[in-house]
């Protein structure tokens, strides 16, 4: 199943206005994000960067209608989040969004492949959902991998199957908090390489939060967040430096200790 919309349709993915987040411990009130104003286009490749507690993560969330802004407006695909209900929010999650969670929550009773298939599943995808979910896994280097659950997985075996779940159904917009966080480099090269590849041929945006520069250095836009608010929005001319992945094999199973 293939949601991609190519840019003639929606020119802009997400749009964030005056967009505030405060949350609440008892009579404490913290202000994760401050009135950040911040758009998403079509083949996107953007890393969120910041020092911890900046709000790259909290600004995720809200984009991906996992959580709501206290104030401000999320447009996310054309829909105002703030209209929809929390039943319309997931569907428009499973139909539009990947996303990559730093914590995996990978299903541990389901093999690799079946966490993969679950997603395209609950998408109604029906003939092919089982090939479309083992080729995911043998781009990312975990064919032979693919009947393991996850507790027989390491950290950056799972975080390749969580990265797999996200882009199988390809759609428009994939969202990955820290995505390498647990890769070693030649991982961490061929997730990219792999990533760049689905923007320029299936036309989808990624958004990274990261700290990790091996990310930074291969986007195509660089967003700094500071105490809430967007410090900088660097857009790099060209494209991401990632000519040099052509050539790298395809990462071998038992890599990541």
């Amino acid at each position: 199943m293939n949601t991609t919309l190519p840019p003639s349709v929606l020119q802009t993915l997400v749009k964030c206005r005056g967009v505030t987040k405060v949350f609440k411990t008892g009579k404490v009130e913290v202000a994760a994000l401050r009135g950040v104003d911040f758009d998403v286009g079509p083949r996107e490749f953007l890393a969120l960067v910041g020092p911890s507690g900046s709000g790259k993560t909290t600004l995720l969330n809200l984009i991906g209608a996992l959580d709501v802004a206290t104030e401000g407006a999320v447009e996310v695909l054309g829909q105002d989040l703030s209209t929809l209900d929390r039943a319309h929010r997931a569907e428009l999650r499973l139909r539009r969004i990947g996303f990559v969670f730093q914590a995996y929550n990978l299903v541990p009773v389901l093999t690799a492949r079946e966490n993969v298939e679950f997603v395209l599943e609950l998408q109604g995808v029906g003939a092919g959902r089982k090939r479309r979910a083992l080729e995911v896994l043998d781009q990312l280097g975990l064919a032979e991998l693919a009947d393991r659950r996850p507790p027989e997985l390491s950290g950056g075996q799972q975080q390749r199957v969580a990265v797999a779940r996200a882009i199988a159904s390809r759609p428009p917009l994939v969202l990955a908090d820290e995505p390498t966080a647990n890769l070693d480099g030649e991982n961490a090269e061929i997730l990219m390489h792999l990533m760049h590849r689905l923007r320029d041929e299936e036309g989808m945006s990624f958004v990274f939060s990261t700290h990790d520069a091996r990310v930074v250095d291969h986007a195509v836009r660089v967003v700094t967040l500071v105490d809430g608010r967007v410090a900088s929005d660097e857009a790099r001319a060209g494209e991401a430096p990632h000519e040099v992945l052509k050539g790298i094999g395809k990462v071998r199973p038992g890599m990541v200790p």
